[in-house]
């Protein structure tokens, strides 16, 4: 599991006799990666892996906040991928919607709520770099406790920055898992073994803001077989009107 670095984008705590840990952004911006794949998707591996590593690229989270969606509409062709979910589509079409796109596909790379094509390419490190270099419109802060084995409880708030905040600014929660594998028995992936990792099992939100402020508590089952030490939760702030992201968090789980 890769850990969250003290740096001054994020601060971690732990206290591991609780089993809690905390961490909350602070003054730059960190970016959403969403990654919308498929274990029946032929052309999904390469972005797998391109997810996979970007933390040994260096793209820690108090820079970059990586997740994979894994969509539900490959299912029909023969093989039901075991992590994908009608929401994740559901929010990919969302997401074209307001992009105005005629499609989804996949494997598809959002970038701060916005189709971003050149993902295996220079230009993703570009523009990395002008995210984090803005100052942060939104702070995020989590809390986790994994005292449970099979659940995190998880309270998130958040506060906008802005002078003028967007009007439907919303709060979002997940829990993800690394380290997984599958071993594709049919479909376009038919004998391959894939892995994966920062798979979102559980999604909350939108949750609304009442002035600057929103907050959050749920609590998050994971998968039967989870194991905590590879999970953990991320929080984001974004206007549902434009799809822009306003700040990213990222919390691995504390140590049990």
């Amino acid at each position: 599991m890769r850990t969250l670095l003290l740096a001054c984008a994020l601060v971690l705590a732990v206290d591991a006799g609780a089993a809690q840990c905390r961490a909350q952004s602070s003054g730059t911006t960190v970016a959403l990666v969403e990654l919308y794949t498929s274990e029946g998707c032929d052309s999904c591996p390469p972005a797998d892996r391109w997810l996979s590593s970007l933390g040994q690229r260096g793209y820690a989270p108090d820079r970059v906040v990586p997740i994979a969606l894994h969509v539900d509409y490959w299912d029909y062709i023969g093989w039901k991928d075991p992590y994908a979910k009608q929401a994740h589509s559901a929010r990919q079409r969302k997401m074209a919607s307001l992009a105005r796109a005629a499609m989804v596909y996949t494997p598809q790379v959002l970038l701060q709520g916005r189709d971003f094509r050149r993902w295996g390419s220079g230009a993703f490190d570009q523009e990395v770099a002008k995210i984090n270099a803005q100052s942060a419109k939104a702070r995020i802060s989590i809390l986790l406790d994994r005292r449970g084995t099979g659940a995190f409880a998880v309270e998130t708030a958040a506060e906008l920055l802005e002078a003028r905040p967007p009007a439907d600014a919303a709060l979002y929660l997940g829990a993800y898992e690394n380290k997984l594998v599958s071993e594709v028995k049919a479909g376009e992936n038919r004998g391959k073994t894939l892995a994966h990792d920062y798979v979102v099992l559980q999604w909350a939100g939108p949750f609304g803001f009442q002035g600057r402020k929103a907050e959050a508590r749920q609590t998050l089952p994971l998968l039967p077989k989870a194991v905590p030490a590879h999970s953990g939760v991320v929080a984001f702030v974004q206007d549902r009107a434009s799809g822009a992201v306003l700040q990213a968090l990222m919390l691995p789980a504390c140590p049990g």
